[in-house]
Protein backbone atom coordinates (compact mmCIF):
# COMPACT_ATOMS: atom_id res chain seq x y z
CA UNK A 1 0.00 0.00 0.00
CA UNK A 2 1.40 3.46 -1.01
CA UNK A 3 0.46 6.10 1.39
CA UNK A 4 1.82 9.02 2.93
CA UNK A 5 1.95 8.68 6.98
CA UNK A 6 0.67 11.49 9.14
CA UNK A 7 2.07 12.42 12.33
CA UNK A 8 -1.21 14.05 13.44
CA UNK A 9 -2.42 12.59 16.60
CA UNK A 10 -5.89 10.85 16.17
CA UNK A 11 -7.76 13.58 18.12
CA UNK A 12 -7.41 16.17 15.92
CA UNK A 13 -9.81 14.22 13.76
CA UNK A 14 -12.75 14.56 16.78
CA UNK A 15 -14.46 17.85 17.54
CA UNK A 16 -12.74 19.43 20.07
CA UNK A 17 -14.05 19.41 23.75
CA UNK A 18 -15.07 22.77 23.81
CA UNK A 19 -17.45 22.68 21.10
CA UNK A 20 -19.40 19.45 22.88
CA UNK A 21 -22.32 21.80 24.59
CA UNK A 22 -22.99 23.77 21.37
CA UNK A 23 -23.33 20.61 19.61
CA UNK A 24 -25.33 19.08 21.95
CA UNK A 25 -27.88 22.47 21.40
CA UNK A 26 -27.69 22.21 17.67
CA UNK A 27 -28.74 17.85 17.90
CA UNK A 28 -31.39 18.94 19.97
CA UNK A 29 -32.90 21.80 17.71
CA UNK A 30 -32.71 19.52 14.67
CA UNK A 31 -34.98 17.07 16.01
CA UNK A 32 -38.49 17.26 14.89
CA UNK A 33 -37.60 19.65 12.45
CA UNK A 34 -39.52 19.17 9.00
CA UNK A 35 -37.74 19.12 6.15
CA UNK A 36 -38.36 19.06 2.57
CA UNK A 37 -35.31 18.28 0.33
CA UNK A 38 -35.01 18.49 -2.95
CA UNK A 39 -32.03 17.24 -5.10
CA UNK A 40 -30.23 14.37 -7.21
CA UNK A 41 -29.81 11.35 -5.87
CA UNK A 42 -27.46 8.36 -7.21
CA UNK A 43 -27.26 6.99 -9.68
CA UNK A 44 -25.16 8.52 -11.00
CA UNK A 45 -23.13 9.30 -8.01
CA UNK A 46 -22.31 12.56 -8.47
CA UNK A 47 -20.98 15.28 -6.39
CA UNK A 48 -24.00 16.97 -5.67
CA UNK A 49 -26.29 13.57 -5.67
CA UNK A 50 -23.84 11.81 -2.96
CA UNK A 51 -24.29 15.38 -1.31
CA UNK A 52 -27.76 14.76 -0.93
CA UNK A 53 -27.90 11.49 0.12
CA UNK A 54 -25.21 11.97 2.72
CA UNK A 55 -27.23 14.99 3.84
CA UNK A 56 -30.86 13.54 3.93
CA UNK A 57 -29.20 10.76 6.28
CA UNK A 58 -27.29 12.90 8.83
CA UNK A 59 -30.25 15.01 9.30
CA UNK A 60 -32.69 12.06 9.94
CA UNK A 61 -29.82 10.46 12.43
CA UNK A 62 -30.35 13.93 14.27
CA UNK A 63 -33.80 13.77 14.72
CA UNK A 64 -35.24 15.66 11.35
CA UNK A 65 -38.16 14.63 9.81
CA UNK A 66 -36.81 14.76 6.22
CA UNK A 67 -38.78 14.55 2.99
CA UNK A 68 -36.67 13.67 0.14
CA UNK A 69 -37.61 14.56 -3.49
CA UNK A 70 -35.53 13.58 -5.68
CA UNK A 71 -35.25 15.90 -9.08
CA UNK A 72 -33.52 12.87 -10.64
CA UNK A 73 -36.27 9.79 -10.02
CA UNK A 74 -36.24 7.00 -12.26
CA UNK A 75 -38.69 7.30 -15.29
CA UNK A 76 -42.16 5.22 -15.13
CA UNK A 77 -42.24 3.60 -16.97
CA UNK A 78 -38.47 2.86 -17.86
CA UNK A 79 -38.55 3.01 -21.87
CA UNK A 80 -39.55 6.65 -21.13
CA UNK A 81 -36.42 7.41 -20.72
CA UNK A 82 -35.72 6.77 -24.26
CA UNK A 83 -37.47 9.37 -25.64
CA UNK A 84 -36.05 12.66 -25.81
CA UNK A 85 -38.36 15.51 -25.01
CA UNK A 86 -41.52 13.78 -23.94
CA UNK A 87 -39.12 11.97 -20.87
CA UNK A 88 -38.91 15.49 -19.52
CA UNK A 89 -42.44 15.66 -18.90
CA UNK A 90 -43.17 12.34 -17.55
CA UNK A 91 -40.12 13.20 -14.53
CA UNK A 92 -41.73 16.97 -14.30
CA UNK A 93 -44.67 16.10 -13.89
CA UNK A 94 -44.71 13.45 -10.83
CA UNK A 95 -42.01 16.07 -9.11
CA UNK A 96 -44.40 18.80 -9.41
CA UNK A 97 -47.33 16.97 -7.61
CA UNK A 98 -44.40 15.99 -4.64
CA UNK A 99 -44.09 19.63 -4.25
CA UNK A 100 -46.98 20.41 -4.20
CA UNK A 101 -48.38 17.51 -1.59
CA UNK A 102 -45.34 17.76 0.79
CA UNK A 103 -45.58 21.37 1.01
CA UNK A 104 -48.61 20.61 3.27
CA UNK A 105 -46.61 19.11 5.49
CA UNK A 106 -42.79 20.03 5.71
CA UNK A 107 -41.69 23.70 7.97
CA UNK A 108 -38.97 24.38 5.18
CA UNK A 109 -37.58 23.34 1.67
CA UNK A 110 -34.13 22.80 1.06
CA UNK A 111 -33.47 22.90 -2.34
CA UNK A 112 -30.31 21.60 -3.75
CA UNK A 113 -29.58 23.84 -6.94
CA UNK A 114 -27.78 24.09 -9.71
CA UNK A 115 -27.23 26.16 -12.73
CA UNK A 116 -28.68 25.63 -16.23
CA UNK A 117 -32.31 23.97 -17.02
CA UNK A 118 -31.67 21.98 -13.34
CA UNK A 119 -32.50 26.10 -12.35
CA UNK A 120 -35.27 26.67 -14.58
CA UNK A 121 -37.09 22.50 -14.39
CA UNK A 122 -36.55 22.01 -10.56
CA UNK A 123 -35.14 24.78 -8.31
CA UNK A 124 -37.62 27.68 -9.82
CA UNK A 125 -41.12 25.34 -9.36
CA UNK A 126 -39.83 25.16 -5.67
CA UNK A 127 -39.79 28.49 -4.85
CA UNK A 128 -43.45 29.30 -6.41
CA UNK A 129 -44.83 26.17 -5.21
CA UNK A 130 -43.78 27.11 -1.42
CA UNK A 131 -44.93 30.98 -1.93
CA UNK A 132 -47.99 29.53 -2.35
CA UNK A 133 -47.64 27.23 0.28
CA UNK A 134 -46.58 30.45 2.38
CA UNK A 135 -43.20 27.62 3.67
CA UNK A 136 -39.57 29.32 3.79
CA UNK A 137 -36.81 28.00 1.29
CA UNK A 138 -33.30 27.72 1.30
CA UNK A 139 -31.66 27.41 -2.03
CA UNK A 140 -28.10 25.27 -1.63
CA UNK A 141 -26.65 26.57 -4.81
CA UNK A 142 -23.48 24.66 -6.22
CA UNK A 143 -21.60 24.36 -9.86
CA UNK A 144 -18.72 26.04 -11.39
CA UNK A 145 -20.70 27.26 -14.04
CA UNK A 146 -22.39 30.06 -11.88
CA UNK A 147 -20.39 32.91 -13.58
CA UNK A 148 -21.68 31.80 -16.71
CA UNK A 149 -25.00 30.73 -15.80
CA UNK A 150 -25.13 34.17 -14.45
CA UNK A 151 -23.87 36.41 -17.17
CA UNK A 152 -26.32 34.85 -19.83
CA UNK A 153 -29.45 33.81 -17.69
CA UNK A 154 -30.03 36.22 -14.17
CA UNK A 155 -32.89 38.25 -15.96
CA UNK A 156 -34.85 35.23 -15.67
CA UNK A 157 -33.20 34.01 -12.35
CA UNK A 158 -33.91 37.21 -10.47
CA UNK A 159 -37.41 37.09 -9.58
CA UNK A 160 -37.85 33.80 -8.18
CA UNK A 161 -34.91 34.29 -6.05
CA UNK A 162 -36.70 37.93 -4.86
CA UNK A 163 -38.74 34.67 -3.08
CA UNK A 164 -35.77 32.80 -1.38
CA UNK A 165 -35.55 33.29 2.59
CA UNK A 166 -31.54 32.49 1.83
CA UNK A 167 -28.97 31.32 -0.47
CA UNK A 168 -26.34 28.83 1.20
CA UNK A 169 -23.52 27.97 -0.81
CA UNK A 170 -20.63 25.76 -0.51
CA UNK A 171 -17.28 28.14 -1.11
CA UNK A 172 -16.51 31.50 -0.71
CA UNK A 173 -16.27 31.66 -4.93
CA UNK A 174 -19.63 30.86 -5.13
CA UNK A 175 -20.09 33.82 -2.48
CA UNK A 176 -18.43 36.09 -4.57
CA UNK A 177 -20.24 34.80 -7.68
CA UNK A 178 -23.85 35.96 -5.57
CA UNK A 179 -22.61 39.25 -4.36
CA UNK A 180 -21.97 40.51 -7.75
CA UNK A 181 -25.31 40.59 -8.71
CA UNK A 182 -26.50 41.77 -4.76
CA UNK A 183 -27.73 38.03 -3.80
CA UNK A 184 -26.82 37.97 0.00
CA UNK A 185 -24.83 34.40 0.09
CA UNK A 186 -24.20 32.16 3.15
CA UNK A 187 -21.06 29.49 3.25
CA UNK A 188 -22.55 26.28 4.87
CA UNK A 189 -19.62 23.83 3.40
CA UNK A 190 -19.90 20.37 2.09
CA UNK A 191 -19.45 17.38 4.39
CA UNK A 192 -16.85 15.50 4.25
CA UNK A 193 -16.99 12.06 6.11
CA UNK A 194 -14.04 11.28 7.99
CA UNK A 195 -14.37 7.95 9.42
CA UNK A 196 -15.04 7.08 5.98
CA UNK A 197 -12.42 8.38 4.34
CA UNK A 198 -9.52 9.11 7.41
CA UNK A 199 -6.28 7.15 6.90
CA UNK A 200 -5.50 4.20 10.02
CA UNK A 201 -2.66 5.23 11.47
CA UNK A 202 0.67 3.57 10.90
CA UNK A 203 0.36 2.80 7.04
CA UNK A 204 3.62 3.60 5.32
CA UNK A 205 4.44 4.49 2.07
CA UNK A 206 6.47 3.21 -0.68
CA UNK A 207 7.08 4.71 -3.85
CA UNK A 208 8.61 1.89 -6.04
CA UNK A 209 5.57 2.02 -8.05
CA UNK A 210 4.04 5.29 -7.54
CA UNK A 211 0.11 5.50 -7.63
CA UNK A 212 -1.88 8.09 -8.93
CA UNK A 213 -5.40 8.66 -9.16
CA UNK A 214 -7.98 10.92 -11.42
CA UNK A 215 -11.80 10.59 -9.40
CA UNK A 216 -13.57 12.68 -11.55
CA UNK A 217 -16.27 12.22 -14.87
CA UNK A 218 -15.05 11.12 -17.87
CA UNK A 219 -16.62 14.50 -19.21
CA UNK A 220 -15.10 17.16 -21.71
CA UNK A 221 -15.27 20.14 -18.65
CA UNK A 222 -12.73 17.36 -16.07
CA UNK A 223 -10.11 17.57 -19.17
CA UNK A 224 -8.72 13.88 -18.42
CA UNK A 225 -7.29 14.05 -21.10
CA UNK A 226 -4.57 16.84 -19.77
CA UNK A 227 -3.94 14.42 -16.71
CA UNK A 228 -3.42 11.52 -19.31
CA UNK A 229 -0.57 13.67 -20.86
CA UNK A 230 0.97 14.88 -17.72
CA UNK A 231 0.87 11.04 -16.65
CA UNK A 232 3.15 10.02 -19.86
CA UNK A 233 5.76 12.72 -18.88
CA UNK A 234 5.89 11.48 -15.09
CA UNK A 235 6.76 7.78 -16.54
CA UNK A 236 9.66 9.39 -18.29
CA UNK A 237 10.65 9.89 -15.02
CA UNK A 238 9.39 7.56 -13.23
CA UNK A 239 8.68 4.33 -15.50
CA UNK A 240 6.76 2.22 -13.12
CA UNK A 241 4.11 5.00 -12.23
CA UNK A 242 0.67 3.63 -13.16
CA UNK A 243 -2.76 5.70 -13.21
CA UNK A 244 -6.18 5.14 -12.05
CA UNK A 245 -9.34 6.94 -13.26
CA UNK A 246 -12.16 6.10 -11.68
CA UNK A 247 -15.37 7.61 -13.54
CA UNK A 248 -17.61 7.45 -16.29
CA UNK A 249 -19.28 9.41 -18.84
CA UNK A 250 -18.72 9.92 -22.71
CA UNK A 251 -15.53 10.86 -23.03
CA UNK A 252 -14.23 7.07 -22.19
CA UNK A 253 -14.00 5.91 -25.67
CA UNK A 254 -11.80 9.01 -26.60
CA UNK A 255 -9.51 8.68 -23.69
CA UNK A 256 -9.07 4.82 -24.27
CA UNK A 257 -7.50 5.68 -27.16
CA UNK A 258 -5.27 8.43 -26.20
CA UNK A 259 -4.01 6.33 -23.68
CA UNK A 260 -3.41 3.10 -26.47
CA UNK A 261 -1.62 6.17 -28.83
CA UNK A 262 1.21 7.17 -25.86
CA UNK A 263 1.87 2.94 -25.71
CA UNK A 264 0.61 3.39 -21.73
CA UNK A 265 -2.26 0.88 -22.23
CA UNK A 266 -0.66 -1.49 -19.16
CA UNK A 267 -0.38 1.52 -16.91
CA UNK A 268 -3.26 3.53 -16.82
CA UNK A 269 -6.55 1.57 -15.63
CA UNK A 270 -9.74 3.04 -16.06
CA UNK A 271 -12.07 1.13 -13.58
CA UNK A 272 -15.25 3.22 -14.14
CA UNK A 273 -18.01 4.63 -11.41
CA UNK A 274 -16.96 3.29 -8.38
CA UNK A 275 -19.53 3.10 -5.33
CA UNK A 276 -18.41 5.18 -2.26
CA UNK A 277 -16.83 2.16 -0.29
CA UNK A 278 -14.39 1.20 -3.20
CA UNK A 279 -13.07 4.69 -4.11
CA UNK A 280 -12.18 5.12 0.24
CA UNK A 281 -10.15 1.74 -0.90
CA UNK A 282 -9.09 3.31 -4.26
CA UNK A 283 -7.85 6.83 -1.80
CA UNK A 284 -6.19 4.74 0.45
CA UNK A 285 -3.75 3.01 -2.20
CA UNK A 286 -3.12 6.18 -3.21
CA UNK A 287 0.43 8.55 -3.78
CA UNK A 288 -1.46 11.25 -5.54
CA UNK A 289 -4.88 12.85 -6.63
CA UNK A 290 -4.62 14.96 -9.49
CA UNK A 291 -7.72 17.37 -10.61
CA UNK A 292 -7.55 18.23 -14.34
CA UNK A 293 -10.68 20.35 -14.21
CA UNK A 294 -11.53 23.60 -16.37
CA UNK A 295 -14.78 24.42 -14.40
CA UNK A 296 -14.70 23.66 -10.98
CA UNK A 297 -16.85 24.76 -7.47
CA UNK A 298 -16.14 22.60 -4.20
CA UNK A 299 -14.90 19.38 -5.65
CA UNK A 300 -15.45 16.60 -3.01
CA UNK A 301 -12.45 14.49 -4.66
CA UNK A 302 -9.94 16.74 -3.28
CA UNK A 303 -11.80 17.02 0.10
CA UNK A 304 -12.13 13.04 -0.24
CA UNK A 305 -8.10 13.04 -0.83
CA UNK A 306 -6.84 15.60 1.78
CA UNK A 307 -9.06 13.51 4.61
CA UNK A 308 -7.50 10.22 3.29
CA UNK A 309 -4.19 11.76 3.41
CA UNK A 310 -3.17 11.78 -0.10
CA UNK A 311 -1.49 14.66 -1.32
CA UNK A 312 -2.84 17.04 -4.24
CA UNK A 313 -2.56 18.54 -7.39
CA UNK A 314 -5.14 20.37 -9.35
CA UNK A 315 -5.61 23.22 -11.54
CA UNK A 316 -6.31 26.88 -10.37
CA UNK A 317 -10.38 27.23 -11.68
CA UNK A 318 -13.33 28.43 -9.87
CA UNK A 319 -13.58 27.56 -6.28
CA UNK A 320 -10.56 25.38 -5.71
CA UNK A 321 -8.36 28.25 -4.51
CA UNK A 322 -10.59 29.13 -2.41
CA UNK A 323 -10.77 25.91 -1.35
CA UNK A 324 -7.09 24.63 -0.68
CA UNK A 325 -3.81 27.44 -1.16
CA UNK A 326 -0.89 26.28 -3.36
CA UNK A 327 2.12 25.19 -2.01
CA UNK A 328 0.13 24.85 1.57
CA UNK A 329 -2.28 21.63 1.56
CA UNK A 330 -1.90 21.46 -2.22
CA UNK A 331 -0.46 22.32 -5.52
CA UNK A 332 -2.07 24.19 -8.38
CA UNK A 333 -1.39 24.62 -11.65
CA UNK A 334 -2.69 26.69 -14.20
CA UNK A 335 -5.47 24.11 -16.62
CA UNK A 336 -4.63 22.34 -19.68
CA UNK A 337 -1.23 22.58 -19.19
CA UNK A 338 0.05 19.35 -19.25
CA UNK A 339 3.87 20.13 -18.76
CA UNK A 340 3.14 22.16 -16.03
CA UNK A 341 0.96 19.86 -14.23
CA UNK A 342 3.55 16.78 -14.58
CA UNK A 343 6.08 19.01 -13.00
CA UNK A 344 4.21 19.61 -10.33
CA UNK A 345 3.36 15.42 -9.96
CA UNK A 346 7.12 15.07 -9.97
CA UNK A 347 7.58 17.46 -7.24
CA UNK A 348 5.02 15.65 -5.11
CA UNK A 349 6.03 12.13 -5.70
CA UNK A 350 9.86 13.36 -5.76
CA UNK A 351 10.09 14.86 -2.41
CA UNK A 352 9.15 13.48 0.72
CA UNK A 353 9.00 16.24 3.02
CA UNK A 354 6.86 18.57 0.43
CA UNK A 355 4.24 15.58 0.48
CA UNK A 356 4.18 15.31 4.57
CA UNK A 357 3.55 18.84 4.36
CA UNK A 358 0.98 18.97 1.94
CA UNK A 359 -0.79 15.78 3.91
CA UNK A 360 -0.31 17.29 7.29
CA UNK A 361 -1.93 20.92 6.49
CA UNK A 362 -4.81 19.18 4.17
CA UNK A 363 -5.94 17.50 6.94
CA UNK A 364 -5.61 19.82 9.54
CA UNK A 365 -7.65 21.96 6.93
CA UNK A 366 -10.59 19.38 6.08
CA UNK A 367 -12.28 19.50 9.62
CA UNK A 368 -14.17 22.53 8.89
CA UNK A 369 -15.80 20.17 6.78
CA UNK A 370 -16.81 17.74 9.40
CA UNK A 371 -20.91 17.45 10.16
CA UNK A 372 -20.94 18.72 13.61
CA UNK A 373 -19.04 22.09 12.44
CA UNK A 374 -21.14 21.96 9.24
CA UNK A 375 -24.52 21.33 10.87
CA UNK A 376 -23.78 23.96 13.28
CA UNK A 377 -24.08 26.24 10.01
CA UNK A 378 -26.92 24.79 8.87
CA UNK A 379 -28.80 25.33 11.88
CA UNK A 380 -27.91 29.01 11.90
CA UNK A 381 -29.83 29.19 8.53
CA UNK A 382 -32.59 27.35 9.56
CA UNK A 383 -33.08 29.54 12.69
CA UNK A 384 -32.77 32.62 10.70
CA UNK A 385 -35.16 31.55 8.47
CA UNK A 386 -37.61 30.05 10.39
CA UNK A 387 -37.80 33.18 12.59
CA UNK A 388 -38.24 35.37 9.91
CA UNK A 389 -40.67 33.49 8.17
Amino acid sequence: MNKFHSSLAPESRVVRREHFEESERSWQEISGLRIGLVGPLPPPAGGMANQTRQLAGLLQQAGAQVTLLQVNAPYQPAWIGRIKGVRAIFRLLPYLVGLWTSAKQVELFHVMSNSGWSWHLFTAPVIWIARLRHKPVVINYRGGEAEAFFARSFFWIRPSLKHVQAVIVPSAFLKNVFEKYGIKAIIVPNIINLERFSMSAGTGRSLKVPHIIVTRNLEPIYDIATAIHAFARVKTVMPTARLTIAGSGPERSALECLVTELKMAGSVQFTGRLENEAIATLYREADLMVNPSLVDNMPNSILEALASSVPVVSTHVGGVPFLVTHNRNALLVPPGEPVAMAEAMLAVLGDETMAMRLVEEGLESVQQYTWPRVRNRLLAVYRQVLAGH
